[in-house]
Order: C-alpha cells, then structure tokens, then sequence
C-alpha cells in the first residue's frame, strides 16, 4: 500500500510565502516524476509544477519565479516552497508521484491540502 501525505497547506496574506510537503510511504521501490497540482472552486485540476528524479522542474507560467520544487529522494520527500502567493493560488494542492511498488508502476495522488490566500 503505498501512500501520499500532504502538509504545509493553511491560510496567508497576499505577498506571504507557505511551504508544501509531500511524503510517500509504503512498499516503494523507486520515485519517478513527482508534481503538485491544484484545483480550485469551479475549476479543472492544473498542472503547478513537476520535478524528475534527476531534479528537472518544469512549471506552470502562472507560478514561476513565484514557487519553487524540490525533492529529497532520501525521504522520498517532495516540497513545494510558495512565494509572493496572490489570491488567484487559492486552491487544493495535491501531490502527485509516479512510482514503481510492489504492485508495478503507477500514478498516485495524496489526499489534497487546502491553500487560502486572502486579499
């Protein structure tokens, strides 16, 4: 059983900073791509950013320069460090990894954590 635990989500100011973890656990034998996404009222499901095991990040245009992710392959860890945060990143961040476990390669998604940014 292979599991993703989110924390870090809470409520800020606009132009504050928040940083998200994401910890998988469980019968893991290696961590590919891993991501945050996020959803917000009314809206589809958006890519905010990935990062590879061999550390490439990719970012959405709405969030770069502002987010940064990074991963700690160690702790099969991936952050996501959030600043000069706007209203508009009010949403639930989900963490997303591909990996290979016991039962073979698949994409998993923690349960979400909520972000409000107040104006």
């Amino acid at each position: 059983q292979v599991q993703l635990v989110e924390s870090g989500g809470g409520l800020v100011q606009a132009g504050g900073s928040l940083r998200l973890s994401c910890a998988a656990s469980g019968s893991i034998f290696g961590i590919y791509t891993m991501g945050w996404y996020r959803q917000a009222p009314g809206k589809q499901r958006e890519l905010v950013a990935t990062i590879t095991s061999g550390g490439t990040t990719n970012y959405a245009n709405s969030v770069e320069g502002r987010f940064t992710i990074s991963r700690d392959n160690a702790k099969n860890t991936v952050y996501l460090q959030m600043n000069s945060l706007k209203p508009e990143d009010t949403a639930v961040y989900y963490c997303n990894a591909g990996l290979r476990s016991g039962l073979g390669f698949g994409d998993h998604w923690g349960q979400g954590t909520q972000v409000t940014v107040s104006s």
